[in-house]
């Protein structure tokens, strides 16, 4: 039985993948992973290397997504 590339999904995510996943941006992703954890900053998601290759895995998206924080307003942020 073949496996159809629409019907199977792969559990780690390229770059470009997981920027559509949760709907951010491919220049998001790289510079978040640059930075690290700063002040006011949003966190990067989860990522694993292999080789020279970055993937995410799908999991680790969805639970990122999760903890980010949830707002009814903007005036929420203390900006």
């Amino acid at each position: 039985m073949g496996h159809n590339s629409e019907t199977l999904q792969s559990r780690a995510l390229s770059e470009q993948e997981a920027a559509q996943y949760i709907c951010m941006s491919r220049s998001f992703l790289r510079q978040s992973r640059m930075d690290g954890k700063r002040d006011s900053r949003t966190p990067a998601p989860p990522f694993i290397k292999i080789g020279r290759a970055v993937r995410y895995l799908r999991e680790d998206l969805d639970r990122w997504l999760d903890e980010q924080q949830k707002l009814d307003h903007l005036g929420q942020l203390g900006l």
